[in-house]
C-alpha cells in the first residue's frame, strides 16, 4: 500500500482503515478519500 498522494511508503495506521503519509502529511482511507489536516486538527476533504 501507498500513498495515493505521493506514492509514498512511509505510512502509518491511524484507525480503521484510515491511514497518515509521513512524507505529504496528509490522511487517507480506504475509498481512495484525502484529507488534508487543519491546524485546530479538523479535517478536509480534497478528494477529487
Amino acid at each position: 500500500m501507498g500513498c495515493p498522494v505521493c506514492n509514498g511508503r512511509e505510512i502509518g495506521k491511524i484507525g480503521t482503515n484510515q491511514y497518515f503519509c509521513w512524507n505529504c502529511l496528509v490522511e487517507f482511507n480506504d475509498q481512495d478519500e484525502v484529507f488534508e489536516i487543519a491546524e485546530d486538527g479538523s479535517l478536509t476533504n480534497v478528494s477529487n
